[in-house]
């Protein structure tokens, strides 16, 4: 049974969408199955990697209990459940919903047994759509950015982890917390590092991912850094994430 993983800072502009995109191509090049489920309404990760038009998307498995919403990718055993605009005015609707907390974790059940990991790309915010997404998870990968009050609003997400681990979903944990867009020639990254690791502890990842141009670029070419530029750092950075995660997760393929 898949393992469903949310990407998840409050905070806009952290790397978050770079991270689920980049992180599920390079487990999905070490040929786990892996499906990424977009439910951010900015739709910014099913833009970077889905070439086609997506008739269907994460709109139609949650309001219209559709099952046909996976596509998949220009990378093997990479599949996308798509986002959409019109989720941005739904959360109402999901609200209005009996027991609507487990939403997206019953709908998405079907899907469970066909991958190894599914990634689930939140919005940047403590809304519905967040919370559905940390129900239906049983862990959370939190990439936090190198600059000053990078620990900002960290304390708010803590506590709706908590609300939620009390509430909805007595399992959810802290997969891992990673540095982004870090510059190792700055004092204020080792600074801002050794704050977050202060904070977090082992949960911090030793990999750290590099501020990187070849990064900011690959999204505006519909590729993940590998198709873009393999031996970019920031493909580097990202295959050694990938190697860390596993390890942490004891899985081999």
């Amino acid at each position: 049974m898949g393992k469903v993983i949310s990407i998840f800072n409050q905070k806009g502009g952290v790397g978050k969408t770079t991270t689920v995109v980049n992180l599920t191509a390079a487990l999905a090049k070490k040929k786990y199955k892996v499906l990424l489920v977009d439910i951010d309404p900015q739709a910014n990760a099913s833009s970077a990697i889905l070439k086609e038009d997506a008739h269907r998307n994460i709109y139609d498995l949650l309001l219209n209990d559709s099952e046909d919403v996976i596509y998949k990718t220009d990378t093997p055993n990479l599949d996308i459940i798509p986002s959409s605009s019109d989720l941005a005015g739904a959360e109402m609707d999901i609200s209005d919903l009996q027991n609507w907390q487990y939403l997206l974790k019953n709908n998405l059940k079907f899907a469970l047994e066909s991958y190894d990991y599914i990634f689930i790309d939140c919005p940047p915010s403590l809304g519905v759509l967040s919370i559905i997404s940390l129900v239906a998870s049983d862990s959370i990968l939190i990439p936090v950015q190198s600059e000053y009050y990078a620990l900002e609003g960290v304390g708010q997400l803590m506590n709706t982890i908590t609300l939620v681990k009390e509430n909805f979903n007595d399992d959810i944990r802290v997969e891992g917390v990673l540095m982004v867009m870090y510059d190792s020639r700055t004092k204020l990254s080792a600074s801002v590092k050794e704050e977050v690791e202060e904070f977090f502890g082992d949960l911090l990842y030793d990999t750290l991912i590099p501020r990187n141009i070849r990064l900011a670029e690959a999204p505006g070419f519909g590729k993940n850094i590998f198709e873009y530029d393999r031996f970019s750092k920031g493909a580097r950075a990202y295959s050694k994430l990938a190697k860390e995660f596993l390890s942490r997760n004891k899985v081999s393929k």
